[in-house]
């Protein structure tokens, strides 16, 4: 059973969200590409290691193994 006390911090972790959306997108005038360009000289100056997945869109056949290109 969800306590009351978890629903407020979810919610007051939501509203943390949205507001931090909002600034960046006023800071930015809504240039997706310079909030992006920011986040990334914000993770390159914090020196904290960051995860490097392998490339994306990989093409996978029909049951779901990868397909061999």
């Amino acid at each position: 059973m969800i306590q009351k006390t978890q629903i407020i911090d979810v919610d007051t972790t939501i509203e943390d969200i949205h507001r931090t959306r909002e600034r960046l997108a006023a800071k930015f005038g809504g240039d997706i590409k310079a909030i992006l360009e920011d986040a990334r000289q914000r993770q390159a100056a914090s020196g904290r290691p960051t995860w490097q997945g392998t490339a994306a869109n990989k093409s996978v056949n029909r049951s779901g193994n990868l397909s061999a290109d």
